[in-house]
């Protein structure tokens, strides 16, 4: 991500945009072929003074304008007369930038797909892992860890089924002219569009959107979405892994997440910055709505906030993921520690599966109020679940001990959570199968 928008890489958008344009200008006959082919062979980083375009941007304010006195010192007189034809900055800028953003694009499904795939086998490895499900901060009844990353996984699968859905409106030029209207090349606007677009690889826009910034706040957003599921991981994570839980730990490298001070603290490294960068990302998505707010023709001052927050949104975004990945990929499961905390208090994290047990014979409201009844009893009496409900007077006739034994056992409440991964697995092959036949 940092090479796609360095300088360096700002400048190879630009030029690329400069010769797509020479190249379907010539297409229509709007400039001679020659010098198309000698726009585009000089149209290269290497045949341009990047440090005297800067310079000349800090003193005059232009980006744009010295790229294209510097193009046309590498052309003949002649072909210097068709550099940058009918085009303007905002063009070249826009067009340029989305030519990064495409390469962005393809780090991002990349690491996408990977993150899938661990988190795919973390799916299978722990289908039957039993775990305390939590609400509100507090046990609620047990889960299955596998079932507990299938809803990430799911998740994500759904921002890469969104990446999918966007390129398509993201993924457009901008070849409109100085007010959008691409009035300098009269009735050929079209045709050239067309062509110029069609060199690129890009979509060709049906109107200009100098200053209808839709396409890009919504990858903003897209883009903070997906940070919000690794900050949501990465949340998760660092707290089972309080010292008072202990249920998952990051990686473990010796002296990784070591205290200054306190030998003993092995700190969440890669839990951080997922969190982290989550928040900017959010930030960033506010910011590009504010820049939505154009006015008339051309903005002053909301460009300058994309420029900046864009290309940082998608290295946020490629950083967190290969984040999560280290994180994922050697997360360490400890289900000991799982079951313990499933046990931690004495039975009660199945009070649900024995009220509706109960429920069977005096109806689902009684049956809350007698368990509720036997809970409070048990905290008080320091009892176990099972021997505050077998001594209770409303169940004793109506549940058999080996019918509580079953009802207590976490195993046996899982519901359908082997379905319902099998069925998030089968969504991430779907979306699999719809990329690959594009």
């Amino acid at each position: 991500m940092s090479e796609i928008f360095s300088d360096q890489g700002r400048f190879e958008g630009w030029l690329m945009m400069e010769a797509g344009l020479a190249r379907g200008q010539a297409r229509v006959g709007m400039i001679p072929q020659k010098a198309a082919d000698e726009i585009t062979e000089a149209a290269k980083i290497e045949n341009i003074d990047t440090d005297a375009i800067i310079a000349a941007y800090k003193k005059k304010g232009t980006r744009i304008v010295p790229l294209v006195h510097a193009l046309v010192g590498q052309v003949s007189e002649e072909t210097g007369r068709y550099v940058h034809w009918s085009s303007t900055t905002q063009d070249v800028i826009d067009t340029g930038l989305v030519l990064q953003y495409r390469q962005a694009i393809v780090i991002l499904e990349r690491l996408l797909t990977q993150l899938e795939d661990v988190l795919a086998e973390h799916c299978e490895t722990h289908r039957d892992t039993l775990m305390p499900g939590r609400t509100k901060m507090q046990q609620a009844s047990p889960i299955s860890f596998g079932h507990q990353v299938a809803v990430w996984l799911s998740e994500l699968n759904r921002h890469h089924d969104r990446l999918d859905q966007i390129k398509p409106r993201f993924l457009t030029c901008q070849i409109t002219g100085a007010v959008g209207n691409l009035a300098t090349v009269g009735n050929q606007g079209i045709a050239m569009r067309t062509a110029v677009a069609e060199e690129l690889g890009l979509k060709a826009p049906a109107i200009g959107w100098h200053c209808s910034r839709d396409r890009w706040a919504e990858m903003a957003s897209l883009l903070a979405m997906i940070g919000a599921t690794l900050a949501k991981i990465g949340q998760e994570v660092g707290l089972l892994a309080h010292t008072e839980i202990m249920e998952l730990a990051e990686p473990y490298v010796a002296g990784r997440g070591s205290s200054s001070t306190l030998p003993q603290k092995r700190n969440p490294i890669l839990c951080q910055p997922l969190i982290a960068a989550g928040r900017m990302l959010r930030e960033r998505a506010a910011l590009n709505l504010d820049a939505m707010v154009a006015e008339h023709g051309r903005p002053v001052g909301a460009a300058q906030i994309e420029y900046t927050l864009l290309p940082e949104a998608f290295t946020l975004c490629g950083g967190a993921l290969e984040n999560a990945l280290a994180l994922l990929d050697g997360l360490q499961v400890n289900k000991v520690r799982m079951r313990e905390n499933l046990d931690m208090a004495r039975g009660m994290i199945m009070s649900e599966a024995v009220m509706m047990g109960l429920a069977t014979y005096i109806g689902r409201n009684k049956a809350h109020h007698v368990v509720f009844d036997a809970c409070a009893r048990a905290n008080e009496e320091g009892l176990t679940l099972k021997q505050a409900v077998m001594e209770d007077p409303h169940i004793k006739g109506k549940l058999e001990e080996s019918q509580i034994d079953e009802l207590i056992d976490p195993a046996n409440y899982l519901g359908v959570t082997s379905e319902m991964i099998d069925e998030v697995l089968g969504e991430v092959k779907a979306s699999r199968n719809n990329r690959a036949e594009g």
